[in-house]
């Protein structure tokens, strides 16, 4: 029996998805407890397993439209409802405004999961696959824990606890899940022979710390990608203007970028005749005149100055 008519694979990857969604949920329980570690855990290893499923159910030949329904329903709870309930009963429960800024934050990863799926069927530029609009949602849901995150490394909470904090945190969070900011989509980034090594490097120092301060460096990741933001921004507005360069090899797409500077005048001009600059004359050498050795010109107005200074 071939793979693809197995139920039992067929299950799989939903099974997955809904694993996801179950421990994206447990967080809100972890939170009642007081467990805040707990509640951080089970939203990061419902981000492990949302990007598992997929890929799995592509690997395994199991893609369906049920799965992918799924998918966002999983993503939706996970990342939207279940951080926003862990939030609101973590520090703001007392606080009407704050249960308003909870729905807002639930409501605001519906809808950027919803503009994704509409994004899938809609035509877009080749270099569009290495971006994703917004922050996507397992991101988003992570950086809204980033409060108790720090509450539970430091073991009391400072000021990034208060309410106030928060609720402008979450804000914030939420409208950068529903703009149409790029940010860098990790399955098409394409990785140089030279950084091979490097970046195997950063996977063990990555694992170390996770291993021995797994919080702050959660903390450090998270902010890592909020300060990749602008590069992302950068590097769309590029490609939009070179769409050509996206499927170039890295060397000839290094050779457009120096093309483009030298065009902006962010690297030396070559010697050529530019409307409204100076033109630099240059004097013949010495003994390089087909009549003879020849004075310079300095010589000469020095003499003229003389002559005329001894003449009046």
């Amino acid at each position: 029996m071939s793979m693809r008519t197995t139920p039992g694979v067929r299950l799989l990857p939903n099974a997955i998805t809904v694993l996801a969604m179950c421990s994206g949920l447990s967080a809100v329980q972890f939170a009642l407890n007081g467990q805040l570690i707990g509640a951080i855990a089970a939203v990061a290893v419902a981000a492990v397993l949302d990007g598992l499923d997929g890929r799995l159910a592509r690997l395994l030949d199991a893609t369906s439209k049920m799965g992918a329904e799924l998918d966002s329903l999983s993503d939706a709870m996970s990342f939207g409802v279940a951080p926003a309930l862990t939030l609101y009963a973590w520090q703001l429960q007392n606080n009407r405004v704050g249960w308003v800024v909870s729905l807002v934050f639930a409501v605001c990863m519906v809808l950027r999961l919803a503009r994704f799926n509409t994004l899938l069927d809609a035509d877009q530029p080749p270099y569009a696959k290495e971006f994703f609009v917004g922050v996507p949602a397992p991101a988003a849901g992570l950086l809204a824990l980033l409060p108790i995150l720090l509450t539970a490394h430091f073991g009391h909470p400072g000021w990034w606890a208060e309410q106030n904090v928060v609720m402008v945190w979450m804000l914030l969070v939420a409208a950068l899940a529903v703009s149409r900011v790029p940010t860098l989509s990790l399955k098409t980034v394409r990785v140089p022979p030279r950084a091979v090594a490097p970046l195997l490097v950063l996977v063990v120092v990555l694992a170390g710390g996770i291993i021995t301060f797994p919080l702050i460096s959660l903390a450090a990741a998270l902010l890592l990608y909020l300060v990749h933001i602008p590069y992302a921004v950068y590097r769309h507005h590029w490609l939009a203007q070179h769409p050509e360069a996206w499927e170039a090899e890295p060397r000839e797409r290094r050779a457009i970028r120096r093309r483009t500077a030298r065009r902006l005048g962010l690297r030396p001009p070559l010697r050529r005749r530019v409307a409204g600059a100076a033109r630099r004359v240059r004097l013949p050498r010495r003994n390089s005149h087909p009549d003879g050795p020849r004075r310079s010109w300095r010589r000469l107005e020095l003499r003229r100055s003389r002559n005329d200074g001894a003449a009046r």
